[in-house]
């Protein structure tokens, strides 16, 4: 007989009342994962896991015509095949696997918050770690304003069947045979997306905060609410936490939140988590000082970083994989943090402000603004390159991800069309700016063999001149700088 979600969804919300499940409290869990840990030399925790970056291509959505893949690979096609003798596997397991139970809720609002629950097989006991980490990015559990979503996370699956299987119209995911803390991470955002969309708001992969800056012609503070989209290592989080140098007095920033968002028709934001997922590598206190500040704090929990026999740390080092990461609290960023994770709507700020990070090499400008309809077109080539927290093979290569938002269920076309909607309908209020981060004026040449040489190399822009270019471009009426144009950029610094 064959198997159905929403049979799959019965069976693992009643996991919790079989007695190989464990519910411990987030200090217990701290606890057992900091013994597979090492101590750092700011007394945080580094992990190590098998797995470095998330398995985007053995990622498969089950269910209807409106939330399945549109183009799969053949290791997906089959993995989609098998679904159900997949599952009825894993159902079969966790009846017996000791698990750990962990409950969570996303968000902070009277609007949308998803209850958000974890079962981790700790076949292998280090995994208790995965647990401990989702309770320092989510918020405590309470009684959930929206749907309650369920994650199964058994990171000993048979390497040969890896795979994530994704129950979006139930709110489940299977998670086999990967130990990568972003599987667990992107499996909850992702479902809460989906289940947003479904409410009329838009899920987006984006980073948020509040600006004051002082308008040129009138002298008085403007509050501008921020949305930074952008794929993995392209600069999202960096500049959702930056301050710009915003030096007048009254200006300042308040960061909300720093990788998925969810916009509302009057142009206001929930935010999901209170721990921020920071990608470490080249991180230092020069370009960085805010992120620089909550990483090195005793609350963070680092992952795949490099930790030398002294617990000294060293973000260059990237020996064991190029996506080294850390939860950092939003608490550590002090007075820079905002009150709440979520940005106000048009008429609590004077405008809204979208920023479209991307990162290409070749000639698209330091930055660009948009209208509406070059905002939906942006976003739906998202054009940026790969990097290793995607697909560390074909780190550096250019891709194009509809809205910079790899975790997207259903018809890409749908989010376009939306954000579109949204545009038109804040009119003025919203301003658009394309943001590239990466250089201009690079040549590639694509050999016989199949591989890349570059014939001519660009600088890319600091992580300072890309936050000059947002202060004084994209916040034109900002008292520190104005350019001529809108769509200035300082000169391209190539060199051969």
């Amino acid at each position: 007989m064959a198997l159905t979600p929403k049979e799959i969804l019965e069976r693992v919300a009643g996991l919790h009342r079989l007695q190989n499940v464990e519910s411990p409290s987030p200090e217990q869990l701290r606890k057992r994962a900091e013994a597979f840990g090492v101590r750092t030399q700011w007394g945080s925790i580094n992990f190590v896991s098998s797995v470095k970056n998330r398995s985007a291509g053995l990622t498969v959505y089950v269910g209807s015509d409106r939330v399945r893949q549109r183009v799969l690979s053949q290791r997906q096609k089959e993995i989609l095949q098998q679904w159900q003798e997949t599952a009825a596997a894993v159902l079969r397991y966790i009846q017996r696997a000791p698990l750990l139970r962990v409950q969570r809720t996303m968000g902070e609002n009277d609007h949308f918050t998803p209850g958000c629950n974890l079962f981790v097989s700790v076949h292998r006991p280090e995994m208790c770690r995965l647990s401990y980490m989702v309770c320092q990015t989510l918020f405590e559990p309470r009684a959930p304003n929206g749907p309650e979503q369920y994650l199964v996370y058994i990171p000993e699956w048979p390497e040969m069947g890896r795979q994530m299987l994704v129950f979006p119209e139930v709110n489940v995911t299977f998670v086999l045979g990967s130990d990568y803390y972003g599987e667990a991470k992107k499996g909850f955002l992702r479902m809460a997306m989906w289940n947003a969309k479904q409410q009329g708001m838009l899920g987006l992969h984006a980073g948020s905060k509040t600006v004051r800056a002082v308008d040129q012609k009138s002298g008085k503070l403007q509050n501008i609410a921020v949305l930074f989209f952008g794929l993995t290592a392209t600069g999202k989080t960096t500049h959702a936490c930056h301050d710009h140098h915003l030096r007048l007095p009254g200006e300042g920033i308040a960061i909300a939140q720093d990788d998925v968002v969810l916009l509302r028709p009057d142009g206001s934001t929930l935010g999901t988590e209170r721990g921020f997922y920071l990608k470490t590598e080249g991180l230092e206190a020069t370009n960085q000082p805010l992120i620089y500040r909550a990483a090195t704090s005793p609350a963070t929990i680092f992952e795949n970083v490099m930790v030398d026999y002294e617990g000294n740390v060293d973000f260059n080092d990237t020996t064991l994989t190029g996506n080294g990461r850390g939860v950092m609290q939003r608490d550590d960023f002090g007075e820079y943090k905002s009150e709440s994770i979520n940005t106000p709507p048009v008429g609590e700020v004077e405008r809204c402000l979208i920023i479209f990070i991307i990162r290409r090499n070749t000639v698209v400008p330091l930055l660009a603004k948009l209208s509406p309809e070059q905002l939906a077109a942006a976003f739906m080539l998202g054009e940026s390159v790969e990097s290793s927290g995607g697909d560390p093979r074909r780190a550096g290569q250019a891709i194009n991800e509809v809205g910079t938002n790899p975790f997207i269920v259903g018809p890409e076309v749908e989010e376009g069309n939306r954000i579109y909607e949204i545009a038109m309908g804040l009119g003025g209020h919203l301003e658009a700016y394309l943001l590239n981060t990466g250089g201009v004026g690079e040549t590639v040449e694509d050999k016989a063999d199949g591989s890349r040489e570059v014939v001519r190399r660009c600088v890319y822009p600091s992580v300072n001149e890309s936050a000059a270019l947002i202060r004084a471009s994209a916040m034109p009426s900002s008292g520190n700088a104005s350019p001529t144009s809108a769509t200035w950029c300082p000169p391209p610094r190539s060199k051969a």
